[in-house]
């Protein structure tokens, strides 16, 4: 039984610059190591897990409410259920999340920052500290393996450590993760730099990350010019050229666009054209694709001509989220 009465989580959700893609299980165990460049941004996705008034109940509360159940295998919400089994909670417990943005199909991450966040709140209830790594470990676990959902590693490692973070996905499944070491200044300029606009469109990632699996051996060259981009990233931010970022962003879309047909389409293509008409240096949905948010790098000086030019998009504003998941409230038992 807990020791504690409520505990609050805050985990970030995440952008990503390059390399997105190789850190799928099917590139990165054959051609490995795969290589990423993403980082936290502070939009984030709050897990509450309380005291049950019927200790032998569970309740728990997102997009619906599953209530009064009393056995964790009955629990709808699959992430949620393997979780409490990971962890061995049965019983007393009631969970509630809240999101900031959209938590299905928007491309930042969602579904793996809850994951991570949850889990970071149950450890806690149970008076267990543990390791960022740790957490994303055992994401990657539930989702991937327990769940068998398509899809790659970065995600649930970036709502984890948060920063700004070159990762790198080796065959034998070990992550290395490097900070780019953006100084505070060249931060907030790089922030001021990007523009992050959503489609309005809400798009099912498995699909995709299903088809990308399917044609790792055939869009090989693809993934290994994105992994190179990903370093060519860490290079240029490790040593404050963070404004050459527009054209990696620009080859990496172009790269990535190849992987499916699923990624892009028509009015995807007219937006982005236009973006670039306006000043941006180069841009790319965040994600799988199809839907979700933009990210576009431009001219401080451009950036109004630009929203005007894509005024059906919904601009988002963000800075960068040092952290990732972390226990923002705890309150023991009387």
């Amino acid at each position: 039984m807990s020791s504690y009465k409520i505990i609050t989580t805050r985990t970030p959700l995440r952008i990503t610059f390059t390399g997105g893609g190789t850190d799928i299980p099917a590139y990165y165990r054959k051609y490995g190591p795969g290589a990423v460049v993403s980082a936290t941004i502070n939009k984030y996705i709050y897990v509450t897990v309380a005291k049950n008034f019927y200790r032998d109940e569970i309740r728990v509360s997102y997009s619906k409410t599953e209530n009064a159940i009393k056995d964790v295998d009955k629990i709808e919400h699959p992430t949620v259920r393997e979780a409490l089994k990971l962890l061995d909670i049965k019983s007393g417990i009631q969970i509630v999340s809240i999101t900031e943005i959209p938590s299905r199909g928007t491309g930042l991450g969602s579904s793996s920052s809850f994951l991570v966040g949850l889990l970071n709140a149950l450890h806690a209830w149970k008076g267990e500290a543990v390791s960022p790594r740790q957490l994303a470990e055992e994401a990657v676990k539930i989702e991937r393996e327990i769940l068998k959902e398509p899809g790659g590693k970065q995600d649930q490692y970036m709502a984890a450590f948060g920063g700004i973070q070159l990762m790198e996905f080796f065959p034998d499944e070990n992550v290395s993760l490097k900070q780019t070491l953006l100084g505070l200044d060249d931060r907030i300029k790089l922030k001021y730099h990007l523009i992050m606009l959503y489609t309005g469109r809400e798009r099912d990632s498995t699909k995709i990350h299903v088809e990308q699996t399917t044609k790792v051996v055939e869009k090989i060259e693809n993934y290994n010019k994105m992994r190179d981009l990903a370093y060519k990233t860490y290079e240029k931010l490790a040593s404050n050229k963070w404004y050459e970022l527009g054209e990696l962003l620009d080859e990496n879309w172009k790269l990535k666009k190849e992987l499916s047909n699923s990624i892009s389409d028509k009015e995807i293509d007219q937006w982005y054209e236009k973006a670039k008409k306006a000043g941006a240096a180069g841009g790319k949905l965040m994600g799988a694709g199809g839907g979700g948010f933009f990210l576009f790098f431009i001219n401080p000086e451009k950036r109004e001509r630009l929203k005007k030019d894509l005024k059906e998009l919904k601009e988002e504003p963000f800075t960068f989220e040092p952290f990732g998941s972390r226990i923002l409230y705890m309150e023991g038992s009387i």
